[in-house]
């Protein structure tokens, strides 16, 4: 446990990672201010220093894991014309789901403050499934035109494909249920290779 008055050390995301720890383990109910603290085991109020509450904490965990996640499909545009365009694209896909993804997405469901709190975010122009879609199209566009994607797939369909099958998996499903990820493997396979 750190010391009261010490700084402790990249504070947003030891809270991130304690968080999802936490409902990833114990589902969605167990999340408290002071279960993850202690999870991240630092001060009891030290997740009130650096947000106004739970609602906000938990709002602002969702939109750096969008963040994180729109990022590495931003990164999809210097991969064009490397390894296979299934496996890059498989790759953003299954970014989706990482960092906690279904523990995370059935969380913000849980708390309708801080459902609020990203889509006001999302509306100002914070990255989410939006900017995920539209890197994926880019991309897609960028492979066709060297050829290794067919005239037939269509860039924006295959994006929407991708991001909505990923949504609807995160929305649907909750820690225990069967690992997405085959799925959205297949999906890939299917929509770009097929």
């Amino acid at each position: 446990m750190s010391p009261r008055g010490v700084a402790t050390p990249d504070v947003r995301e030891r809270l991130f990672a304690a968080a999802e720890r936490v409902v990833e383990r114990d589902g969605p109910g167990a999340l408290t201010s002071r279960s993850v603290t202690t999870e991240a085991g630092c001060a009891k109020g030290l997740l009130h220093t650096h947000f106004a509450g739970l609602d906000e904490f938990v709002a602002e965990l969702c939109l750096d894991r969008f963040a994180r996640t729109a990022a590495k499909a931003r990164e999809l545009s210097g991969l064009a014309g490397q390894g296979t365009v299934a496996r890059n694209l498989e790759a953003v896909a299954l970014a989706l789901f990482d960092s906690g993804g279904l523990a995370i997405s059935g969380l913000a469901m849980t708390r309708p403050a801080a459902a609020l709190r990203i889509r006001a975010a999302l509306e100002g122009g914070a990255p989410g499934f939006t900017a995920i879609q539209e890197a994926i199209t880019g991309y897609l566009e960028a492979e066709r035109e060297r050829g290794r994607v067919t005239e037939n797939v269509d860039p924006c369909t295959v994006a929407l494909a991708v991001v909505g099958t990923a949504h609807h998996l995160l929305m649907t499903g909750w820690p225990g249920t069967p690992d997405p990820r085959p799925l959205m493997t297949r999906l890939v396979a299917a929509l770009v290779d097929g």
